[in-house]
């Protein structure tokens, strides 16, 4: 039977990749964009040339990863939106696998009802 909070399940690796694939593209996207409003704002602002560098690249980071995050969060969700409509759907889930999963329900039941009449 299926325990709850495996951390090697299928699906929740599946999404833990793709949870990581958005992030490196929201980082990359957003890294791309912050250097721009960068490189104009030292051609244009004196107040943005007087900055120090380290506050620079806190800036520059602060774009990075509020980027990696909103496109990880979008991706999750998309995922978590396909993977719902799957199950829905039933794509995915072959005969052999759904019968060995009714199954286990079925012994796990069993087993309940077992120990519930031993106790009494």
């Amino acid at each position: 039977m299926r325990t709850h909070g495996d951390l090697k399940d299928e699906e929740a690796t599946g999404a833990a990749w793709e949870a990581g694939r958005g992030a490196v593209v929201g980082a990359s996207k957003w890294g791309v964009g912050a250097a721009i409003l960068a490189a104009a704002g030292y051609k244009i602002s004196p107040i943005y040339r007087g900055l120090t560098f380290q506050f620079k690249v806190f800036i520059q980071m602060s774009a990075m990863i509020m980027g990696g995050m909103l496109e990880a969060d979008r991706r999750l969700r998309e995922h978590e939106a396909r993977i719902r409509v799957q199950k829905k759907l039933g794509i995915g889930l072959d005969k052999a696998s759904w019968e060995k999963y009714e199954q286990d329900v079925r012994a796990e039941k069993a087993r309940i009802i077992a120990r519930q009449n031993e106790e009494k």
